[in-house]
């Protein structure tokens, strides 16, 4: 029944019409006596650089609520500071403890791949952390989703009597890379969010790195190759602060739709980020034609619903590709009350296979009003 609250809203239209305008780097033996040069001086070892994701020329302000957590008192640590010591069981219990989590894997970056999906309990926050301090991938291996929170999943415990919309827990993962997360055939709560899946509480990113995530292929509103987020707290939005989704040729996330984030009635806060390289990849979109199994829509971003926002700002969409429609954002509010604004960014070459908006490259949006756009660049 809950399932059913969630995507009562879904069902949104794949008409290739909507006709909206623009708002717009041998030795010597005896040699002879000479001076003793002065010594050279000691060459210094180049400081690593530090982990650095998104837009670095994006400059929308952050809210107080969107930047990342104080984790110098942290919780619990991951590891003894060697790579060994920091594994996917580790990884696994201390999320289900919860609290304020940072790794110590030693002074080089570490891969963790993980024998199994690190799930949240709903009882062990109120708030959960996951701090990689730069160094830490965790990888699903190609395999498996990464990371999981579900307020109305009753094998991770009920907390109210309204999982899909309560507070807590608040989910943070910042300074962390999620690669070759995949969640194909894990159709739970409809599927989607091959690294990372969201359902209730509060969720944000900050200065984290995905690459390489996948869901399946198909299916009509599946999608969020690297996040998927259902139900927030009083419809409060999800951010996502200085990231970056593919960012390179090959280094993309691949799904249905959504190549990089996807979600249900949920309002997005999008900035100084990098999205690129992602694709949607379904057949027949949204609801799927006769003889399709649809999807295809959001390169990007996919946003299905009735009531939410979506703003962008300070964020470098490009290169991505829709086989359907949207090959930067699906945006489909289907009472038409919501609403996106897209400040100081740039949207380019984002092919839609299939259909956009007139006047909005690479964007298919059905809401309130036309898109707001300000200081930013769409072609």
């Amino acid at each position: 029944m809950l399932l059913a609250s969630v995507l009562s809203g879904c069902g949104s239209s794949h008409h290739p019409s909507a006709d909206a305008g623009p708002s717009q780097s041998p030795l010597a033996l005896s040699p002879p006596i000479s001076p003793t040069p002065s010594p050279s001086p000691s060459k210094k070892k180049p400081r690593p650089k530090p982990f650095r994701q998104g837009n670095p020329d994006g400059h929308a302000a952050v809210p107080a609520a969107a930047r990342a957590v104080d984790t110098s008192h942290a919780t619990r640590v991951i590891g003894k500071g060697t790579p060994g010591s920091c594994t996917s069981s580790a990884v696994v219990s201390a999320v289900a403890a919860g609290g304020v989590i940072r790794f110590s894997c030693g002074p080089k970056p570490v891969t963790i791949t993980m024998g199994a999906t690190a799930k949240i309990r709903n009882a062990h926050g109120p708030r959960i952390v996951l701090d990689g301090g730069g160094k830490v991938t965790l990888s699903g291996g190609g395999r498996r989703r990464i990371l999981y929170m579900n307020t109305c999943d009753p094998a991770q415990g009920y907390t109210t009597s309204h999982c899909q919309d309560q507070a807590t827990p608040e989910l943070t993962v910042q300074n962390l890379t999620f690669a070759d997360g995949n969640s194909t055939g894990n159709k739970t709560e409809g599927g989607g969010g091959g690294a990372i899946f969201v359902r209730g509480g509060r969720f944000k990113v900050v200065n984290s790195r995905f690459v390489r995530n996948r869901c399946d292929r198909t299916g009509p509103d599946l999608g969020g190759a690297a996040i998927r987020v259902l139900s927030q707290y009083h419809n409060l939005p999800v951010y996502v602060v200085s990231s970056t989704f593919g960012g390179a040729s090959g280094q993309g996330g691949s799904c249905s739709n959504g190549g990089a984030l996807s979600s249900i009635g949920v309002s997005w806060t999008v900035l100084n980020s990098v999205m690129s390289y992602n694709s949607a990849v379904g057949d027949g979109a949204n609801p799927a034609r006769g003889g399709t199994p649809g999807g295809g829509s959001g390169g990007a971003v996919y946003n299905d619903g009735n009531r939410f926002t979506l703003r962008i700002a300070g964020t470098v969409i490009a290169n991505n590709h829709a086989r359907e429609g949207g090959g930067a954002v699906f945006f489909v509010s289907n009472d038409r009350t919501g609403t996106m604004r897209i400040e100081g960014s740039s949207l380019r070459h984002n092919p839609s296979a299939g259909f956009e908006t007139r006047g909005y490259p690479g964007i298919f949006f059905l809401g309130a009003h036309h898109p707001a756009v300000t200081g930013s660049h769409l072609g």
